[in-house]
């Protein structure tokens, strides 16, 4: 993924006014993420505990959707999968994310959900730049590109059903 700014993100939104995506905490830390070895930018709020963003491209153009998920404490014994990355997670490590559909659907209250990482590092656990708490993700006979592929083939699909 290319470097963004916080313009690019703030101007990215396709389910929240303008006034919404003027307001949310966008990472302060732009200049020292792994550009390269992300296929989104992912953040959770640190201003609200249940909301998180992320940012990509999609046909050539930015592409940022608001969510919302509710922090589930489940026991560490619990363990969830992430439907774009395919890695398990104890507790917490996995939340279903909604996002309010794009246009009049969503102004209308429709929204779509994921179960996703909820560090929204999926780019980061699928290249083993990051380690789940488990310090293990299943071995899977695809190569990377392979993972890296599927990875973004499952968050198109969850993108395309903003727009339907």
């Amino acid at each position: 993924m290319r470097p963004l700014t916080e313009q690019d993100i703030r101007t990215s939104f396709v389910n929240c006014s303008k006034g919404e995506a003027k307001r949310l905490a966008v990472p302060r830390d732009l200049d020292e993420r792994p550009w390269d070895d992300l296929d989104f930018l992912g953040w959770r709020d640190p201003g609200a505990p249940d909301r998180s963003h992320l940012v990509t491209e999609r046909e050539g153009r930015l592409v940022g959707v608001a969510l919302r998920f509710q922090s589930a404490q489940r026991g560490f014994l619990h363990r969830s999968m992430c439907s774009l990355c395919l890695t398990t997670h104890p507790g917490g490590g996995v939340s279903l994310m909604t996002a309010r559909k794009a246009g009049t659907a969503g102004r209308e209250g429709n929204s779509v959900g994921l179960y996703m990482c909820t560090d929204l590092a999926c780019s980061l656990y699928v290249r083993g730049r990051k380690v789940p708490e488990t310090g293990v993700r299943f071995e899977e006979s695809l190569t990377l590109t392979e993972q890296i592929d599927r990875m973004r083939a499952n968050l198109a699909a969850f993108l395309d059903k903003l727009y339907a």
